[in-house]
């Protein structure tokens, strides 16, 4: 009789391979982002910075995912991270822009510790880690302002858009309702002067989720 192998409740699942597509979106860096992945498997869940169902899809449903933004960031940009959480995407595009300055912008503890680690670890030199919030006073001003997860358009552009300079950009990572959440959001798009808004879809035929990146310019 074949044994069969119990998975407790909780218990992280297996972390899924490395993609034969990570060398190519990574390529010099692909050392560095393989390091980072290690630390978010080893201690994601104790830290309570992914669920455990995150471990068997962490390659591509969220490194990959943020790698693809890469491209659109300008050499010699500072960028802020809103809500960075587990370091997506800020460490990831951290690792693979060298040549941008980020601020990692998260209000909680934990999470704050986690990233001041990771940049240790990864001897990250192009990267702040705040303890704030986005609406706080004197975050500062970027030349761009990337988010993850964090919240509707609606709610998020408010708490984005102030962060940016004047021609600067926001490059907002969102998922399949986006379309939906720009009409919901065109209020909020018109108060902060938003031009030039676009979805991007980024890696089609690559991946096999693109991401979607809500795109504009603060005029």
């Amino acid at each position: 009789m074949a044994s069969v192998t119990k998975v407790l409740p909780g218990a992280p699942s297996a972390l899924e391979p490395e993609p034969d597509v990570a060398a190519t979106l990574c390529g010099e860096h692909l050392g560095v982002v393989r390091a980072f992945v290690d630390a978010l498997h080893r201690d994601g869940d104790e830290r309570g910075l992914i669920g455990p169902l995150e471990h068997s899809r962490l390659w591509t449903r969220h490194i990959l995912n943020c790698a693809l933004v890469a491209p659109l960031l300008t050499e010699g940009f500072s960028v802020a991270d809103v809500g960075s959480g587990a370091g997506l995407p800020g460490l990831v595009l951290a690792i693979l822009r060298p040549s941008v300055s980020f601020t990692l912008i998260e209000p909680m503890e934990r999470r704050t510790t986690w990233l001041t680690e990771q940049v240790f670890h990864l001897e990250l030199s192009n990267v702040t880690v705040l303890r704030a919030r986005a609406e706080d006073r004197n975050v500062g001003e970027f030349d761009a302002v990337t988010a993850r997860a964090v919240s509707a358009l609606r709610t998020l552009i408010p708490l984005t858009a102030q962060l940016v300079r004047l021609e600067g950009e926001l490059l907002l990572m969102k998922g399949a309702s986006v379309s939906q959440e720009i009409t919901v959001a065109e209020k909020e798009i018109r108060s902060h002067r938003l031009v030039d808004v676009e979805v991007l879809e980024l890696g089609a035929g690559v991946v096999s989720d693109p991401t979607r990146v809500f795109r504009a310019r603060r005029a």
